[in-house]
């Protein structure tokens, strides 16, 4: 197949990591050097008490005044973190300034929040592809994947980077980086459409390069390559298609450019790997520096079958992101969703007998929905064993101008909810969600200025959660619950277990919690009634998750009174293995990530094809406290 043009090559924008101005801590070493010792001289007139935030600071700001960068600008945060490091690695920190740089981190870190549930999020775009969807309600901007606006913060990356999945790693490690955050420790969120309709060399391809950058980041090797062009020129797309072209317009427009690009399999030679070839760069990053402890991809219902999910294991997948949308027929029907809710059923039932982690997208103010009938199907999602899922992206539909509901709208047969109506149900949506469930998002992340109808609320979740509080019903799903950045410890839990049914059996959530209700530490445990239908599997119970919450530390360290570390992880694996051998299970299975199989061996599991296992009644064992 040709290489790609000097004309696509042309009219590709440069990535924004390398139009940008490097900061070169060498260059202000004097000034770095005299602000750290300032800032050590009060640590140490301190004693290293611990500080308020607040107090840090309104110390650092100070600090930051008296010694300006140039004479006059002041130093970020990023850049003095980096004058941190260049001073540590040149053996020019102040006399007396303490050398954990975890600690001073964790005062400088921007954005915490990020990282307080235990693990960093490195969100990747696919590049854009034909999607078998026909949904009104999607966005149709066809120079990004299906459903996603050029707009949005992860979309600008992908975009700026050509979708490449390395240079979106490497770029988004190296951002976590400068800003205070670990690395040490990823979670791979791959977005953009339907993952299981991309052509499977893509998916494997997709897959081992993110991996490549992690294990080369992770040594500062860099070898990243050229910005280079896309596979196809994408910004010759439009950006909002023509609705009156037909509801194919974005896969004829897309289909077309990339047939045109690369052939009838719409796929360059570059986007190709074999499974041997991944194989090679997940022993790897078992023990990289940066290793993938979690890879989440979405698709679609009717996409998920046995081979979907044996191939999706061999890649190293451990969470399903479906499209659900609906628990109404006549709803998926209208808004054209292309599969019914019998096919939700089976692939949830599907996963769920594989072990995989499950959230599910659901969107309330479809076409033929109403408030009433939405707080009903939410309902029903958690008192359903057929659904119950772990995780859950609450999307009321927010219209768009290139979604083809904009036809819907000027008719008069779909109105966007009130703001008083939306945050009354987000409100009940909330209330009704179990313990054992975290809702992760409330509202997807399009710019106000895309929104044709619907709410603007950024922060619809935060609302919601306030409306609750006053009136004495607060949230108590895994988000509201989470420890995060708090101190406890982890020896003072108590236990507890939740069980419920499900389409497979019985699960059970088992959590130690510390004071008002505080998540620490979770572990799924799944029961099976009967044999999976993956041999491997067996009758074996399953460990579908196993997450100990808190500030990500990095790995081999401690940080006193945090959850992470502490060895609440080898406890909550206990206990699984203790309540599996009380009912009945002689072998545990695991759903290991990648970069956790070295840790489940440390665990008395050995290594299968797909999963990791352990004889009930073998490995390490403690009493239960």
């Amino acid at each position: 197949m040709a290489m790609r043009s000097a004309a696509q090559a042309g009219s590709a924008r440069p990535p924004a990591a390398r139009r940008a101005r490097a900061f070169d801590p060498a260059r202000y070493e004097g000034e770095l050097a005299a602000l750290w010792a300032e800032l050590a001289a009060e640590e140490g007139a301190r004693g290293g008490a611990p500080e308020a935030p607040l107090e840090t600071l309104q110390r650092l700001d100070r600090a930051l005044k008296r010694h300006p960068r140039d004479g006059r600008g002041l130093f970020s945060r990023s850049e003095l973190i980096a004058g941190y490091r260049h001073l540590q690695r040149s053996g020019r920190l102040p006399a007396g300034l303490a050398r954990d740089e975890t600690l001073w981190l964790e005062r400088l870190r921007l954005r915490p929040v990020r990282t307080l549930s235990g693990v960093t999020p490195v969100t990747l775009l696919t590049r854009p592809h034909p999607c078998p969807g026909r949904c009104i309600f999607c966005p149709n901007d066809a120079r990004m994947p299906k459903s996603y606006l050029s707009d949005e913060p992860g979309a600008q990356r992908a975009w700026d980077h050509h979708f490449d999945p390395y240079l979106q790693t490497w770029s988004r490690l190296a951002t976590y980086r400068a800003i205070g955050h670990p690395v040490e420790k990823v979670e791979l969120i791959l977005l953009g459409g339907t993952w299981s309709f991309h052509p499977e060399p893509y998916r494997i391809w997709f897959v081992k390069r993110c991996l490549e950058a992690l294990n080369d980041f992770g040594i500062d090797c860099e070898r990243r390559p050229p910005a280079g062009a896309p596979v196809a020129d994408f910004a010759a797309l439009p950006r909002a298609l023509d609705l009156r072209r037909g509801d194919a317009a974005y896969n004829r427009e897309v289909g077309a450019l990339l047939a045109g690009a690369l052939g009838a399999g719409l796929l360059h030679d570059s986007e190709r790997a074999s499974l041997a070839e991944l194989f090679a760069v997940q022993r790897a990053n078992e023990t990289a520096a940066t290793r993938c402890v979690g890879l989440s991809v979405e698709t679609r219902p009717d996409h998920v079958d046995a081979a979907e999910l044996v191939l999706l294991r061999q890649l190293g997948v451990t969470k399903l992101q479906l499209g659900v949308q609906s628990l109404r027929d006549a709803v998926l029907a209208a808004n054209r969703r292309g599969h019914d809710v019998a096919a939700t059923r089976r692939a949830l039932r599907l996963a769920r007998e594989a072990g995989f982690k499950l959230q599910i997208h659901w969107m309330p103010n479809l076409l033929g929905a109403t408030p009433e009938s939405d707080l009903e199907d939410y309902a029903q999602l958690f008192a359903d064993p057929g659904f119950r899922p772990d995780e859950l992206k609450l999307y009321p539909c927010a219209l768009v101008a290139s979604a083809e509901l904009v036809r819907d709208y000027e008719s008069g047969a779909w109105r966007p909810y009130a703001d008083d109506e939306l945050l009354a149900l987000v409100a009940g949506c909330l209330e009704r969600t179990p313990p054992w469930c975290r809702v992760s998002r409330v509202i997807r992340d399009f710019s106000s200025d895309d929104i044709v109808a619907g709410t603007r609320t950024a922060n619809l979740r935060e609302h919601a959660e306030r409306w609750l509080r006053e009136r004495g019903r607060p949230a108590r799903d895994i988000r509201a619950r989470e420890i995060r950045g708090g101190r406890a410890d982890p020896a003072r839990g108590t236990w507890s277990a939740l069980e419920y049914e499900t389409s497979v059996g019985r699960e059970c959530f088992l959590q130690r919690t510390a004071g008002r209700d505080r998540l620490l530490g979770f572990a799924r445990l799944s029961l099976p009634a009967a044999p999976a239908p993956l041999a491997e599997l067996g009758s074996a119970a399953v460990l579908r998750e196993l997450h100990v919450y808190g500030a990500s530390l990095p790995l081999g360290t401690r940080s006193e009174g945090a959850a992470q570390h502490g060895g609440l992880g080898r406890a909550l694996v206990e206990e699984a293995a203790r309540l599996a051998r009380e009912r009945g299970y002689a072998s545990l299975a695991v759903i290991s990530a990648i970069g956790t199989r070295d840790y489940y061996r440390s665990q008395g599991f050995r290594d299968g094809a797909l999963y990791q296992h352990r004889a009930l009644g073998a490995g390490p064992q403690a009493p239960r406290a």
